[in-house]
């Protein structure tokens, strides 16, 4: 990959002229093996053939005490290192939520390590702070959010839902912030939503016997009378409900629950409304799509994930309030050597959020937004909701499996018809081939099979052999 790099003693000139020199040299060498790779990641195995522990026995025990050329550093990269990767940028990477790092955005991250700033406030870094309000404007723009919502940029979807729970504590127990939890706010989610939100009440104090899962139907959606009566349920038990954490597009089964239902039942008592769309707020930017969010207005904050299916590398999270100044009111805390500049268009994101210290994850928003527009987007994840339901056909016309779920986006889960055991059997078997990656859930107590598709460069041909595989170790 990289050839002729020297290992330097550092010393005050830490940038000389002979060492940029060959960085550009290096560079250049490293984007052509990146695009090389990017235009055929497929000719690798999905899953890397190797046992815990394999890596680690292959890497010096020690720190190194002296420097190492970097054309040695980069080729250990590769003999060593790159076999363990499991390839999420794969076309046939089907497990978990499939995941691009596109071309604008792989650019923009070489940008960012670059440039090397830090978005403490805003005049720490302006760039930071005003590129990520337009790109989250312009996001909001592409789902259908309301225009006046308030977007800033978190690493994962957990950490953004924790900071919305927070300000849902600081809304419903402002004492909270100081004293501490009292251990009588009662947070509901869906018995389907991801384990994030109990980790986030774990977190911040609410404690796991405060969270109530309810219940679902048989859409994998919760039920709004099964939310009312534990809300009213822990109401004549002396309880404070202050949250409900509804979910577009769930991990399991990417299941809409019935948003503008749950919003009327917050609202009538005076409950913050989070909904977690990190997944299914990504399908909103198509237009036929964004029933997935009807009756968002009524919320209080939403998390998406551009990183899921936005072709953003990851990490990208956007959470967005519509009480951004409850959410600062919750981490507002200034020391002296952070005196910032008091005018109203400084936007200080230290202010809003638990972090001091901010990477200018927006650029590959931006540069993402930029280079495909909205029609190229659209168009492209149009296609993986078309694959899928292609699958399903697939599927429902082979008599040995059945469909347990509804498929509205790009995700199929489905089962052969036999024991959890066999279906585990298959699934080994075909990862085992190295041609793919899926991976099981468990929905209505049965072993599931869980094919998502959220690649850009997955093919039909590419559904079509992992399908085949499927059948023949069937």
């Amino acid at each position: 990959m990289v050839q002729g790099m020297v290992a330097r003693t550092i010393t005050g000139d830490r940038f000389l002229r002979d060492d940029i020199e060959e960085f550009r040299k290096a560079a250049h060498q490293m984007v052509d093996w990146v695009a090389e790779y990017m235009s055929d990641s497929g000719k690798y195995p999905v899953l890397p053939n190797m046992k815990p522990g394999d890596l680690i026995d292959r890497l010096p025990r020690s720190a190194p005490d002296h420097g190492t050329p970097l054309y040695q550093i980069v080729r250990d990269f590769e003999q060593q290192i790159f076999p363990a990767v499991t390839h999420w940028n794969h076309p046939r990477f089907f497990s978990y939520f499939a995941i691009s790092a596109s071309p604008p955005g792989v650019l923009a991250e070489f940008l960012t390590a670059a440039i090397n700033t830090n978005g403490l406030h805003w005049k720490s870094s302006p760039a930071i702070s005003e590129l990520e309000q337009v790109t989250t404007k312009w996001l909001a723009e592409w789902m259908g959010l309301p225009n006046d919502w308030f977007g800033m940029i978190h690493d994962t979807a957990s950490i953004s839902t924790m900071h919305a729970i927070a300000a849902a504590r600081e809304l419903a127990d402002p004492e909270a912030r100081t004293r501490g939890g009292d251990g009588n706010l009662v947070l509901y989610t869906s018995a389907q939503s991801h384990n994030s939100v109990e980790k986030a009440a774990i977190a911040i104090g609410i404690g796991q016997r405060n969270v109530r899962k309810i219940e679902v139907d048989d859409a994998f959606r919760m039920k709004p009378d099964a939310l009312g009566r534990a809300i009213i349920d822990d109401l004549d038990a002396g309880r404070k409900p202050f949250c409900v954490v509804a979910t577009a597009g769930t991990t399991s089964t990417t299941s809409v629950d019935p948003i503008r239902e749950i919003g009327h039942i917050a609202e009538r008592h005076t409950m913050w409304l989070h909904i977690d769309a990190a997944y299914g707020g990504n399908a909103a930017v198509v237009p036929e799509m964004q029933w997935i969010l009807d009756g968002a207005h009524r919320a209080q904050s939403l998390v998406v994930n551009p990183h899921k299916w936005l072709f953003v590398p990851v990490d990208l999270s956007v959470l967005y309030t519509s009480r951004p100044d409850i959410m600062q009111r919750a981490f507002s805390l200034s020391g002296e050597y952070l005196k910032k500049v008091e005018d109203e268009r400084a936007v200080n994101l230290m202010d809003y959020a638990v972090p001091l210290g901010r990477r200018f994850r927006s650029l590959k928003l931006y540069f993402v937004m930029r280079y495909y527009g909205r029609d190229g987007v659209v168009a492209i994840l149009r296609e993986h909701i078309r694959m899928t339901q292609e699958l399903a056909k697939l599927v429902s016309a082979d008599d040995r499996f059945e469909i347990m779920a509804p498929h509205k986006m790009s995700a199929l889960c489905f089962r052969l018809k036999s024991s959890d055991a066999d279906n585990q059997r298959l699934i080994d078997a075909v990862n085992a081939t190295g041609r793919t990656f899926v991976s099981l859930t468990s929905l209505n107590g049965k072993a599931t099979i869980r094919f998502a598709i959220g690649n850009m460069a997955t093919t039909m041909a590419d559904v079509e052999e992992v399908w085949g595989l499927m059948q023949k170790f069937a």
